[in-house]
């Protein structure tokens, strides 16, 4: 692993437009975890106020991505295989956070583990759990 995995992380996380458009940010960098912010924004909702399945999936997604990420050589570059996430209750709050955490990183291909919490007034709460299948680009 080299020393500046955080620079890394934060100049490729800074090329995904999505993310800007969105609104999410970086909110830790580790040697094989990641957690991204999603502050609320109404744009961000399905019918009934909550926020959408496929904004949670995407912060999960990219959140374990940049985890396995994390963990690779300089010059290299990931992307998802697969990945799987239960929706384990409706995500309201003020912001969410995704959390990505590499269970195994191999030569070619690396597991994460997947959670996203919403954040309100009664606290922290387990919104989507998962995993994902990375693969590395030379």
């Amino acid at each position: 692993m080299d020393d500046d995995l955080v620079s890394r992380v934060t100049e490729s996380f800074g090329r995904q437009a999505f993310m800007q458009h969105i609104g999410a940010s970086l909110e830790e960098v580790a040697a094989g975890r990641v957690v991204l912010r999603l502050p609320f924004d109404a744009r961000l909702t399905q019918q009934n106020g909550l926020f959408h399945g496929g904004v949670i999936a995407t912060i999960a997604d990219v959140a374990g991505g940049y985890a396995g990420y994390s963990l690779f050589e300089a010059g290299t570059d990931v992307l998802t295989v697969e990945f799987k996430l239960n929706l384990l209750a409706p995500a309201r709050g003020a912001f969410l956070t995704a959390h990505g955490q590499v269970l195994k990183s191999g030569r070619t291909l690396t597991i994460c583990a997947l959670k996203v919490f919403d954040h309100h007034e009664a606290g922290e709460r387990l919104c989507a759990a998962g995993q994902q299948t990375l693969i590395k680009l030379k």
